[in-house]
C-alpha cells in the first residue's frame, strides 16, 4: 500500500479544525477561521490563512462532518513534526502501519512563500512525494504540525548554498534526460570526449537558466524566526503552509515528547477527540 510521508528533505505525512473571531486590519472588523483540536493530551488552537482558501475550506469540512473525530498523531518525530489526519488510524491496533489512509481526493498545493513558512507551531498540509505527486498536491485530510529546531545563522548559509546548488542539479537533470539516447549512444561506443563535451555543454546550459532566478536567500522573517523560536526550512516550497497554532504549543510540545515505535508511531495513542469552530 502506499505511505503518505512528509520528507527529512525527500519526503513524509497529516488533520484539524475551524473558528471566527473578529480582527481590525486598517479600521475594518475582519474574521480569522480559528478552530480548537481537542486531544487526549490537551487542546490547541490553530488559525487557518485565509490566503490557501482551499485548504482552509477543506479543513473547516471535515472539522465539520467528523472526520478527525477519533484519528492518531500516528507519527511523531522529535524536534521535527507531529502529524495526523490519517482515517485509518481511528481504533487502530497497536504495531498496525499508518500513513496510507486518505479520503479520497488531494487539494492542489497553495503556496504562499515566502510569506508562510515552516516555523515552528506552522501548520502544513501533508503528501505523497515527488515521484508520484510531481505537482506536490496535498492530502486531502492528512496534516502536521511542525516542531523543529533553532538553526544557527552559518547552518542557514549553508542550507542556502546546498538549495542554490539542489536547483542547478534539477535543471541539469531535466536537460540531460532530453539527450538519453545520445547519451547511451556515446556510453555504448566509449566515447568518452563526446561525453565531457556535452556534459560541459548541458552545465553552462543549467547555469544559465538558474542565473534567470533569483538567488535563493531566506528572507529576513525566515531567518529570525528559524534562529529562535526554530522550524524545518528544508520543506519550504515543497508542502502547503495553511495555519499555524495560536494556544496550545505546549501542547504539541508534550506529543512531540512521547516515546514511539519503529515506525513514529506514539506507544500510548494520541488522540484527536474533536476539532470544532470558534
Amino acid at each position: 500500500m502506499k505511505r503518505i510521508f512528509i520528507a527529512l528533505i525527500t519526503v513524509l505525512a497529516c488533520s484539524l479544525i475551524a473558528c471566527k473571531s473578529g480582527q481590525k486590519k486598517d479600521g475594518n472588523m475582519e474574521k480569522e477561521t480559528m478552530l480548537k483540536i481537542e486531544t487526549s493530551m490537551g487542546d490547541i488552537v490553530v488559525k487557518l490563512y485565509d490566503e490557501t482558501p482551499q485548504h482552509r475550506d477543506n479543513f473547516i469540512k471535515l472539522a465539520e462532518n467528523g472526520t478527525y473525530e477519533g484519528v492518531l498523531f500516528h507519527r511523531v518525530i522529535k524536534d521535527f513534526m507531529v502529524q495526523a489526519g490519517d482515517p485509518q488510524s481511528k481504533n487502530a491496533p497497536k504495531g498496525k502501519t499508518l500513513g496510507a489512509g486518505d479520503v479520497g481526493y488531494t487539494i492542489p498545493a497553495e503556496f504562499v512563500y515566502p510569506k508562510y513558512f515552516h516555523k515552528k507551531g506552522a501548520l502544513s498540509a501533508a503528501r505523497q512525494g515527488d515521484n508520484v505527486n510531481p505537482k506536490k498536491e496535498s492530502s486531502g485530510c492528512q496534516f502536521y504540525i511542525v516542531t523543529g529546531k533553532v538553526y544557527s545563522d552559518s547552518a542557514l548559509l549553508n542550507m542556502e548554498q546546498q538549495i542554490a546548488q539542489m536547483r542547478l542539479n534539477n535543471v541539469f537533470n531535466t536537460l540531460a534526460q532530453k539527450h538519453t539516447k545520445e547519451i547511451y549512444k556515446m556510453r555504448k561506443a566509449g566515447d568518452h570526449e563526446g561525453l565531457m563535451n556535452l556534459q560541459d555543454s548541458l552545465i553552462a546550459q543549467a547555469e544559465a537558466e538558474v542565473a534567470k532566478s533569483p538567488e535563493f536567500r531566506f528572507t529576513p522573517e525566515q531567518v529570525k524566526a528559524y534562529t529562535t523560536v526554530g522550524g524545518t526550512p528544508h520543506l519550504d516550497g515543497e508542502y502547503t503552509v495553511f495555519g499555524e497554532v495560536v494556544e496550545g504549543m505546549d501542547v504539541v510540545e508534550k506529543i512531540q515528547n512521547v516515546k514511539t515505535d519503529r515506525s513514529d508511531r506514539p506507544e500510548q495513542d494520541v488522540t484527536i477527540k474533536k476539532v470544532t469552530i470558534l
